[in-house]
């Protein structure tokens, strides 16, 4: 089992490779086709179709990382917040600095 094997069974567990009409080696988890889904490129070699498929590993991560739906605003606030309060308190010591001297 290569890198880019482990990393996609990591990500889909049911994956398997397969061929499709035109005699290509796609990655197709759950009998959908993972080069069709994210617009790969075809290939006849197992292990580019394996590379492929950890890409689009790689891609669904980021995406469900990132993806506005998934973020909690009340933590996002809670972090400007400690900002600002972080600003806040570095102009009042400027101030006094400024008083003193």
């Amino acid at each position: 089992m290569t890198k880019f094997q482990r990393q996609v069974q990591k990500k889909f567990p049911s994956a398997k490779l397969s061929w499709d009409d035109n005699g290509n080696r796609i990655v197709t988890v759950n009998d959908i086709s993972l080069t069709e889904q994210y617009f790969l490129p075809d290939t006849k070699d197992d292990d580019k179709a394996w590379e492929y498929a950890a890409i689009a590993a790689k891609v669904t991560q980021n995406f469900n990382r990132t993806h506005p739906d998934r973020i909690d605003h009340s933590s996002l606030e809670e972090k400007i917040g400690r900002i600002e309060n972080r600003k806040n308190k570095g102009r009042k010591n400027a101030k006094r600095k400024t008083k003193t001297a």
